[in-house]
């Protein structure tokens, strides 16, 4: 009996690709986002609006205006890719390395807003707390701030994590589609379509499907427990 869901070698090499990309793209994001998320949760400054519009700009772009504007930056003749070629670094257009900024930016607001909310969500009177028992600054983020935002900072991973495989517009517009390189999933779903491969296209999109119910499944379960378990 011929297996239900039958993935070619370069199906397989794509899904490799992109659970690559997300992870490498995900543990980026939780090192810029949750610095953003507490300052945006806790800043007064007049410049808080316009930063947070700058966030969740990608949640109304189309992709591929900001694919379109990252290759232009990341190109030959753009400051972003002259200052890498000046680095030695060669251009990140159409590499591995581009696709990681492209999934970072197009990423950015799935996991600063849950931070934030979270960070709001706890205020300050816990870390007002900890300071009167003489804890630092440092101390007050890592063994407070952190512990009660643990909720928030977990969806802020999957969200990130799910939001990058799924992307296809930025990642094609930058990566183009080279095998083993650049050509994630959702290109090599592309692929199958446009060459009316649906029987592959149908394996590939059914893994998918199967993948993203499993993980919100996960993050909606973990939430709804009730909090030290039963």
């Amino acid at each position: 009996m011929p297996p239900l869901i039958d993935l070619s070698p370069g199906d397989y090499a794509a899904l490799w690709l992109t659970l690559k990309l997300a992870g490498v793209t995900t543990l980026l994001l939780l090192l810029v986002g949750v610095p953003v998320a507490w300052w945006l949760a806790f800043t007064r400054s007049r410049w808080r609006s316009v930063a947070s519009a700058v966030v969740a700009l990608p949640l109304v772009l189309p992709p591929t205006v900001i694919g379109f504007y990252l290759l232009l930056l990341m190109g030959p003749h753009g400051w972003v890719g002259q200052f890498t070629t000046w680095l030695g670094l060669g251009t990140l257009v159409f590499t591995f390395g581009g696709l990681v900024v492209g999934s970072a930016l197009y990423s950015l607001p799935f996991v600063v807003q849950p931070l934030q909310n979270a960070f709001q969500a706890m205020g300050q009177r816990p870390l007002e707390a900890a300071a009167t028992l003489g804890a630092s600054p440092m101390d007050r983020f890592f063994t407070v701030a952190l512990p009660l935002a643990k909720p928030g900072l977990l969806t802020a991973t999957v969200l990130g994590f799910a939001h990058t495989v799924g992307e296809f517009g930025v990642v094609l517009m930058i990566g183009g589609n080279i095998p083993d390189k650049t050509r994630v999933v959702s290109v090599q779903l592309f692929d199958h379509v446009e060459a009316m491969a649906y029987a592959q296209a149908h394996g590939l999109a059914a893994v998918m499907v199967v993948f993203s119910f499993a993980v919100l499944w996960l993050l909606y379960r973990k939430r709804s427990e009730p909090v030290g378990g039963r």
